[in-house]
């Protein structure tokens, strides 16, 4: 098997053990306040993280003042994320939020030119264009199926995408693992402190179940995410991550009877596809 083909295979086992995260935490169906979901699921996956980290001697936090404040911007992203994203997912089909963050590849590209001034061709620029109009059938402002969780959904883009610019702006001697650890056991301090001012909820079995197999798909995100950075042109592995939309279309069909509305697949495709041909583009760049 070429180094290439693993890496592919990799990127996609990734994607699924995140949607596979996705479905436990919605089957939780709401029952838990938000604050003790994340505090006990987050004691789990931060503590699988943290051995991750170390078995792969990958931990180490001294880091530049630089560098410390960009993993303090992402961590926080990561914790405001975490609140849009989840409480979307729990009150959205799990195609349709998925869908929405399909569009990462092209916010993150217009944030690198907003923020950092980096230069975006006009055939960039006509894809992100495209690509938000897609978004906008997935979404459709004014209709009947638009709704609060939607704008949950596209603030959840947003926070990620600012996750994702200061990630960008990292050393790159700072391990991904002492970056990505930062920032569960951020969302974890966060949320316990959150979850003072709830009433916790008793935890049956079928919920402790749920919330280990969340933990352990985020895990298994988070391994095949490192081995698919040490496996194979990342270039050419990039473009997998849409599986991921596949991976939710499945999901949401089998477990929860869901399956998008025709111009929501419709959206979804077009923002798939601008998003496919902006890393063709930068790809075509870093040739030159």
């Amino acid at each position: 098997m070429s180094p290439n083909v693993l890496g592919a295979l990799l990127m996609m086992a990734s994607m699924a053990c995140f949607t596979l995260n996705d479905t436990a935490m919605k089957l939780t169906d709401g029952v838990l306040p938000l604050g003790q979901l994340l505090t006990l699921r987050g004691i789990f996956s931060t503590l699988l993280i943290f051995a991750l980290a170390r078995y792969l001697g990958a931990l180490r936090f001294n880091l530049r003042w630089r560098d410390w404040v960009l993993v303090g911007i992402r961590s926080t992203s990561e914790v405001v994320a975490a609140y849009f994203f989840i409480t979307a997912l729990m009150n959205m089909p799990l195609a349709n939020i998925t869908s929405i963050l399909q569009a990462l590849p092209l916010t993150v590209t217009l944030g690198s030119a907003l923020v950092f001034r980096e230069a975006v061709g006009w055939r960039r620029a006509v894809a992100i264009g495209v690509g938000f109009a897609g978004m906008l059938l997935i979404v459709r402002p004014g209709t009947e199926g638009f709704n609060v969780w939607s704008l949950y959904g596209l603030a959840a883009v947003l926070c990620v995408t600012v996750r994702d610019l200061a990630t960008r702006r990292l050393s790159p001697d700072v391990p991904g693992m002492t970056v990505t650890f930062s920032a569960a056991f951020s969302v974890l301090l966060f949320f316990g402190a959150f979850s003072l001012g709830e009433t916790w909820q008793p935890v049956t079995p079928r919920l402790w179940a749920l919330l280990a197999g969340s933990s352990v798909f985020i895990f298994g995100g988070y391994y095949f995410s490192v081995q698919v950075m040490r496996t194979g042109d990342i270039a050419f592995i990039a473009p997998f991550r849409y599986t991921g939309l596949i991976w939710a279309l499945v999901m949401g069909w089998l477990v929860f009877g869901d399956w998008p509305a025709p111009l929501t697949l419709l959206g979804a495709a077009i923002v798939v596809g601008m998003g496919l041909f902006t890393l063709y583009r930068e790809r075509q760049l870093l040739k030159r």
